[in-house]
């Protein structure tokens, strides 16, 4: 079961008329935009530019693999906060897990796993990850 505690980065957005179906609830691709969105704040956050990996470095992440557990609706106009912690760093891959719940709510109403690996671009091969960033993330999730 995942919980609230789990997390110690989340990012909050408001649920908006575009994004909900027939039924007011929202669609489902869209969870895996409030995923990637929280994703990018969390990197922000961490204070990594990942702009500079790709311009500098030649290196970009591919998503490998996504996964989302729907527990229970969320509907137009409500306040979400997305958690989101570096879950598994691994030799060239990284794997996060991203939840959201309603603002302030300690019930999870879905979660789910992204796979990103890293890649020289253009090269479609695996390559290891930037030491700076893995020290970064190991830091930010041991850290209280």
């Amino acid at each position: 079961m995942i919980k609230r505690e789990q997390f110690k980065f989340f990012y909050e957005l408001r649920v908006r008329y575009s994004e909900v179906d027939f039924q007011g609830i929202v669609f489902n691709a869209h969870y895996l935009t409030y995923f990637d969105t929280s994703i990018t704040e969390y990197v922000r956050n961490v204070n990594y530019d990942y702009l500079a990996l790709v311009s500098g470095r030649g290196l970009d992440f591919v998503l490998v693999k996504a996964v989302v557990e729907f527990l229970s609706p969320i509907r137009f106009d409500e306040v979400i906060e997305i958690g989101v912690s570096a879950h598994r760093i691994g030799k060239s891959s990284l794997t996060w897990q991203p939840a959201i719940f309603k603002k302030g709510e300690p019930e999870c109403l879905a979660h789910g796993e992204l796979v990103w690996v890293c890649t020289r671009m253009g090269s479609n091969k695996s390559h290891p990850l930037p030491d700076d960033l893995v020290k970064i993330l190991r830091e930010y999730e041991k850290a209280t």
